[in-house]
């Protein structure tokens, strides 16, 4: 039996191979097929190489985003135990000084002590215990003795001598102006100087001559010299570190005031490092004190043992981690503690705190 075979025209018909085409009918033809060459193909692969690039890029920057957000995260939950853990340490050491004033031989804390360290299950923490007669009361401390402690801060002498004018015309009246006002009053925005003594610390940083810097401090380079071991900056202090509204007006303490303090009341290089190194080992009591500065040919000094009500408590606390090992993380708080008269409730008046403090 013979096959018949039949074609689409281009008219729509059904034909059979073989006849002749009647009038008007095309004869079939083949619809050609998409030519797919090498090129087209090698085009393709490269788009699909290209894309799949991309999407690697994407992934691997928003897997780097999130690691970025984990490890910050968990640097903001350990700055945050970190400060609590700094907070419970200071409300612990102002208690326990209170014990020892009240228990004198019971003391939790020994008389003289500059520091006391804990140890709690979640990190460990040393609390600073600076009292204000280590530093110098801003309000009466005499010019000559405010441009030392300046030159002792690494100040220039010019700018020391400036800084030191600037303060004692602060805190004088001055009915008729000065001549620091006019300074004052070029600034944006303008103000007038005070005139008056200083009720916070914090107003020197309007004092012309002041900046940032030479107030908190700041680091500096090392000396020459320094081993590979060795740090490559050192903190200097600056005026918040040595004067204070509630600070000594005469003498100050021997165990905490900072080397420029010794500086700005008269003792020379020697004194000042041999009181330094003497006290790194253990605190001065009375006795020990004055007897250690006959030793070194100091006469009449303005130091003394502790000092008045007030004290400066400032705790840097690191955390324990998982491993038993303590962390690098430090948070440092501090509060300004008032210690009232017998028989006063509450016996402690908090004055200032402080969420972030600096510690050297």
């Amino acid at each position: 039996m013979r096959t018949i075979e039949y074609a689409v025209g281009q008219v729509g018909n059904l034909r059979r191979v073989g006849n002749p085409p009647s009038a008007g009918c095309q004869p079939a033809r083949r619809i050609p097929s998409c030519p797919t060459s090498a090129s087209t193909r090698g085009s393709a692969l490269l788009a699909v190489l290209w894309l799949s690039a991309a999407l690697a890029a994407i992934g691997f920057s928003l897997a780097n985003t999130v690691r970025s957000e984990i490890d910050r995260t968990s640097t903001e939950v350990d700055g945050l135990r970190s400060y609590y853990l700094a907070t419970g340490a200071i409300h612990r050491a102002y208690i326990e000084l209170l014990w020892s004033i009240n228990m004198p031989d019971r003391r939790p804390i020994p008389q003289g002590a500059t520091f006391v360290d804990y140890v709690f299950p979640s990190g460990n923490v040393r609390v600073e215990i600076i009292p204000e007669a280590a530093r110098l009361d801003v309000n009466f401390t005499p010019v000559q003795d405010l441009f030392r402690l300046g030159t002792a801060l690494g100040i220039e002498p010019e700018r020391a001598q400036e800084i030191a004018a600037a303060i004692d015309d602060w805190r004088h009246p001055a009915t008729e102006g000065s001549v620091f006002d006019p300074y004052y009053l070029s600034l944006t925005p303008s103000f007038r100087g005070r005139h008056a003594s200083l009720e916070e610390i914090e107003e020197l940083l309007l004092v012309k001559g002041v900046t940032p810097d030479i107030f908190y401090g700041t680091y500096i380079p090392a000396a020459e010299g320094a081993g590979p071991g060795e740090p490559r900056l050192v903190p200097r202090g600056g005026l918040a570190d040595c004067l204070s509204v509630y600070g000594s007006k005469d003498r100050v303490d021997a165990n905490t005031a900072a080397p420029a303090v010794l500086a700005a009341i008269g003792l020379g290089p020697y004194a000042i490092s041999e009181i330094v190194e003497r006290r790194r080992l253990a605190p001065f009591t009375e006795p020990q004190l004055f007897s250690f500065l006959q030793s070194i040919g100091v006469s009449n000094p303005r130091l003394r043992v502790e000092g008045n009500s007030i004290v400066t408590m400032r705790a840097t606390a690191r955390l324990r981690l998982a491993s038993g090992q303590i962390s690098d993380l430090k948070r440092t708080v501090a509060a300004q503690v008032k210690y009232l008269r017998a028989g006063q409730d509450p016996p402690i008046h908090i004055l200032r705190w402080y969420d972030t403090a600096w510690s050297n």
